[in-house]
């Protein structure tokens, strides 16, 4: 062994270096070499106030969300259901909303398309009687060539159930995924989607373009936010995710909103 002091020394910072290292939480040290996640504020802003969710926050009343969807909605690609984006969420709201109880209620079940949940929204969303409603949809289709045409009628009436029970509403698209993308109908479906939320006077969260962003503006690698099949997402997706939606509901819920009465003094 040398008995180089200046060896010895350089021996002790590597050594101590290493520690602090290993000292480090390892979701700190993921973190820590996690890429930014953003979003531009266009994006992400629902077009609509959230009235139902509004009038709860400001009464300081328990607050009940239903994300409903497929296996983007349950958490496939996350490494555990904390990682999922309807627990995140969960996370994000309460960090905007300290004083409100909120209750996030996973109701995903992969494979599943528009007509399968149809068929459970009664048990898994009118029961719960939720003050919002987050429909994750559209992707099962795609990704399985089905035609197009019902897909509409079928939104518009899953959205009246939603209205029947007074619930706030949020359509969120397909993700922007290889196996998506690789698909011919996958902007015809977002763009189904998106007419549809616009016709029926609701709320979109436009993940496809959010994620789309991250890869041709932000231009990160799909492995940065695509799980390794190709398809779903991954716990810095889904976290990125939810912290953009926390983000358009907290200032959809807080949006002012002119009365009647204002209105009749400004316009002619």
């Amino acid at each position: 062994m040398s008995d180089n002091p200046g060896q010895r020394v350089a021996n002790f910072v590597a050594a101590a270096a290493l520690a602090a290292g290993l000292a480090l939480p390892l979701p700190a040290l993921a973190e820590a070499a996690a890429p930014k996640c953003s979003a531009p504020q266009d994006l992400i802003r629902l077009s609509l106030p959230l009235l139902r969710l509004a009038k709860k926050i400001v009464a300081g009343e328990p607050v009940t969300v239903v994300a409903i969807g497929s296996s983007s909605t349950s958490g496939a690609g996350a490494s555990s259901p904390a990682s999922n984006y309807p627990s995140r969420l969960l996370i994000e709201l309460q960090q905007h909303f300290p004083k409100v109880s909120f209750t996030v209620l996973n109701r995903g079940v992969g494979g599943e398309e528009i007509a399968d949940m149809l068929e459970r929204f009664d048990s898994a969303v009118v029961a719960a009687k939720p003050d919002l409603v987050l429909w994750q949809l559209g992707t099962n289709s795609v990704i399985r060539g089905h035609r197009l045409g019902d897909h509409g009628a079928l939104i518009r009436k899953g959205l009246a159930k939603i209205r029947g029970i007074g619930a706030d509403a949020v359509l969120i698209d397909p993700q922007f995924a290889p196996k998506v993308i690789a698909k011919p109908d996958a902007e015809a479906m977002v763009g189904l989607i998106s007419a549809t939320a616009k016709r029926e006077d609701v709320d979109l969260f436009r993940r496809f373009d959010v994620m789309r962003y991250w890869r041709e503006v932000d231009h990160l690698e799909f492995e940065t936010f695509v799980s390794p099949d190709g398809l779903h997402m991954n716990d810095w997706s889904y976290a990125c995710m939810a912290k953009g939606l926390a983000n358009a509901i907290a200032e959809a819920a807080q949006r002012p909103v002119m009365s009647a009465t204002a209105l009749s003094h400004v316009m002619p």
